[in-house]
């Protein structure tokens, strides 16, 4: 039996289309579910949409509109965008699902007759675009610690989760298991901001608003937006808080991954395994707290104006090249930066140069010294030894930084070795060795070497840039694209004959491409 992975993101808020830096966690998390089926994996990847909240009510109000006639255009928009982009996830979400909803009362309940929720009275701080509560002391500079904003005095009657219960369990919990929080820097922030502190009860439902989940046996409650979004993971997989869960649910619970922002750490790393403590269910295995995209130098707000949209992207620029930015820009622990310039200078060097013209000109060489015929590798030297043990070794370093979840220093390890067929060009000079007849088997070995170097880094490549991938399949007329095929040097032989070549990516003028993207801007606005 296949071995089981399950990914999810963290589910997508329902308050605004999602800029570039949202799209950014689909992409990393749709390039981590391709690899893992790449290696053979039974992939579930869960994505969607978070639906309730105060913050939801207003906008729709504003508007003149229903909450839900307002949270189905947004989450059209949302799945529009992960389609657009090209992820593969198997499930996308929407925590207005009725099923979810039923669900979702039923996990208050069992917590509440457990004596883990008690009924209370709040009076604190509380900050509607973060949808959460804050003490006094956890304020900074009087306002929200979160996002900076401004916090209202909210006083009222609710429901409290005792997260205090299990403090001590979790702090056990994540010392012993040192991936479940991940980059390190963000499992120190939690020990050191949050739990060393000592953690307040939650408040986990409001009076003052009803665009949520009631509470059932109360139903002037709605159930705290976050219990009811975090729970997807685990409702939409078939759990049942009654009884027996769904045969999903027990192949693939616990999840792999829980790939989320940074800025949601404490939810799913705190909130998050208590409940599931409460529930007595296993903790995911790891939460990653993945950094933030940045323009320039500064977070993304449509206030500031400075927002990036996928769709717009995708039109100037293309598909694999956008999703080769998001991968590649961002390192595994620090935030990364996008702007137009840094896009085209990727496409330039990376893309067109070393990719691009390396298929094009290996392919055109096979056809024009070989009349499109795959030739073979007959004479071996020692040049073409330190090629075919990098394009050998390549899966291998790839896999460990994909364990890892090191996504952007893969595709380095990718580029490295395409880097390194365009240096073996440069020392064996083919053009040069089809001057004369006897140096044919050398042609032809030079030629062979290239041609399967260049189908193991794309079957590598599948994971980030699947369009790209099989364009490069068709033109070297491969149906060699498992994993397994790349841990031997002889895919190309059971290949005939390469199809004629097509340029992959065209090669940008920077200032006629910046008037165009201005112009296109301004026809928007």
């Amino acid at each position: 039996m296949n071995k089981k992975f399950y990914i999810s993101t963290a589910i997508a808020y329902t308050s605004a289309k999602p800029h570039i830096g949202n799209t950014y966690e689909i992409v990393l998390a749709d390039s981590i579910a391709r690899y893992k089926r790449l290696l053979g994996y039974d992939v579930y990847f869960q994505t969607g949409t978070d639906e309730h909240g105060i913050k939801i009510q207003q906008k729709a109000e504003e508007i003149g509109i229903s909450p839900q006639e307002y949270v189905d255009d947004i989450a059209s928009q949302i799945k529009e965008i992960w389609d657009l982009m090209n992820t593969s996830y198997n499930c996308f979400v929407r925590t207005t699902n009725k099923e979810h909803e039923k669900k979702v009362q039923k996990i208050f309940k069992k917590l509440y007759d457990k004596g883990d929720i008690y009924k209370g009275f709040y009076e604190g701080w509380y900050c509607v675009p973060c949808e959460s509560f804050f003490t006094e002391s956890q304020l900074f500079d009087g306002k929200c610690p979160d996002c900076g904003r401004e916090v209202k005095k909210e006083s009222e009657e609710a429901y409290f989760f005792k997260l205090s219960k299990y403090q001590d369990r979790l702090i056990e919990y994540i010392n012993t298991h040192p991936e479940f929080i991940q980059p390190e820097s963000r499992k120190n922030e939690m020990i050191n901001n949050f739990l060393k502190q000592g953690l307040q009860d939650l408040c986990v439902s409001r009076t003052s608003f009803n665009w949520g989940v009631q509470v059932d046996f109360d139903p002037k409650h709605v159930i705290y937006v976050w219990l009811d979004a975090l729970s997807n993971y685990i409702t939409f997989l078939g759990y049942n808080p009654e009884g027996e869960s769904s045969q999903k649910f027990k192949k693939y619970w616990p999840a792999d991954v829980h790939l989320i922002g940074k800025d949601i750490l404490r939810f799913h790393t705190l909130y998050w395994p208590i409940m599931l403590m409460a529930l007595d269910l296993e903790l995911p295995k790891q939460i990653f707290g993945h950094p933030w995209l940045l323009i320039g130098d500064g977070k993304m707000s449509k206030s500031k104006g400075n927002v990036m949209y996928a769709d717009d992207l995708v039109h100037l620029f293309g598909l694999d090249e956008i999703r080769y930015y998001l991968l590649h820009e961002i390192p595994f622990a620090n935030d990364g930066t996008i702007t137009y310039d840094l896009i085209i200078e990727r496409i330039n060097s990376d893309l067109a140069n070393v990719l691009g013209n390396l298929v094009n000109r290996t392919i055109s060489m096979v056809e024009k010294y070989f009349d499109g015929s795959v030739p073979q590798n007959k004479e071996i030297n020692e040049i073409d030894n330190e090629l075919i043990n990098l394009a050998l070794e390549t899966p291998k370093i790839v896999t460990q930084h994909m364990e890892e979840l090191k996504v952007a220093s893969a595709i380095d390890d990718i580029f490295e070795l395409l880097r390194r067929c365009n240096k073996y060009i440069d020392e064996t000079m083919p053009w040069s060795l089809a001057n004369e007849e006897k140096n044919r088997a050398r042609l032809g070995t030079v030629l062979y070497n290239l041609l399967e170097s260049i189908r193991i880094a794309s079957v590598l490549l599948s994971a980030f840039l699947p369009d790209t991938s099989n364009k490069i399949f068709h033109q070297l007329n491969t149906f060699e694209t498992s994993y397994d095929s790349i841990t031997n040097f002889d895919g190309m032989k059971k290949t005939k004959t390469v199809n004629h070549p097509e340029p992959l990516f065209a090669r940008i003028k920077k200032d006629e491409k910046i008037e165009e993207i201005n112009e296109y801007l301004n026809k928007k606005q």
